[in-house]
């Protein structure tokens, strides 16, 4: 089994126009854009496919509409493996609007657990 580096978790939200993806992106950008990584430094950058990603993500509703190929091409380096789970929240944004593509009051969180491995 490889060494674990790394856990850092994410929250990100689509407000208007209930896009699962959109707030899974926003969820895993979060995770990762807030983290400090020294360890890594020590990984040659020629072994850093040699590393593994596991994206964990709790969704509210819609989990098979998440793209996972969108929320890949998020993480820089390494094979990355997503896996949507039941969780999250939807919860009422307060207003409908049609410029926006809602289809309904909810705004989505989605929250992310992003685990790498080397």
């Amino acid at each position: 089994m490889k060494q674990l580096l790394f856990i850092q978790t994410g929250t990100g939200t689509d407000i208007h126009g209930q896009n699962i993806t959109k707030a899974s992106v926003r969820a895993v950008e979060d995770a990762i854009h807030s983290n400090s990584m020294p360890g890594i430094e020590g990984i040659p950058s020629e072994n850093s496919t040699e590393m593994d990603v596991h994206v964990k993500l709790a969704v509210p509703l819609d989990r098979q509409q998440v793209q996972t190929k969108e929320i890949e091409e998020v993480i820089p380096y390494g094979t990355v493996n997503v896996e949507v789970t039941e969780g999250g929240m939807a919860t009422s944004n307060g207003i409908i609007l049609e410029e926006d593509h809602d289809k309904n009051d909810l705004m989505y969180i989605v929250n992310a657990a992003v685990e790498v491995r080397h």
